[in-house]
């Protein structure tokens, strides 16, 4: 299995986790009003699914769906991250979503030069 199949079941089985999560879990649900976002916290998590499964079809079906994919996970991910330094939380509390922006354009300039 080489790096962009790694990395790309990495982080679909994670947004699937943190996609189902937002619709279940009460500490989601206290984050996204401690962010003032809590009509948005349903939206993220549909976003988050969407993104994971158009990750794994497009790894083996369509490389046009793993590219978008994962660029629209990188920018939920920067939104993400720009969030949570506006409510003041340091680098290291939001340090997760810059990881997934990151990883997410990783993934979409290998598949961009992979396959295009």
């Amino acid at each position: 299995m080489d790096l962009l199949s790694v990395l790309t079941w990495f982080s679909s089985l994670a947004f699937i986790y943190f996609g189902i999560n937002c619709f279940y879990s009460e500490f989601i649900i206290s984050e996204f009003k401690r962010y003032k976002l809590p009509n948005y916290r349903k939206l993220t998590g549909f976003l988050q699914l969407i993104g994971a499964i158009g990750l794994l079809i497009g790894l083996y079906f369509n490389p046009i769906l793993l590219l978008l994919a994962s660029v629209g996970l990188c920018i939920l991910m920067l939104i993400g991250f720009i969030v949570r330094l506006k409510i003041k939380d340091n680098f290291i509390k939001s340090s997760p979503a810059l990881t997934f922006a990151a990883i997410n354009l990783f993934i979409a300039f290998k598949t961009y030069y992979k396959y295009f």
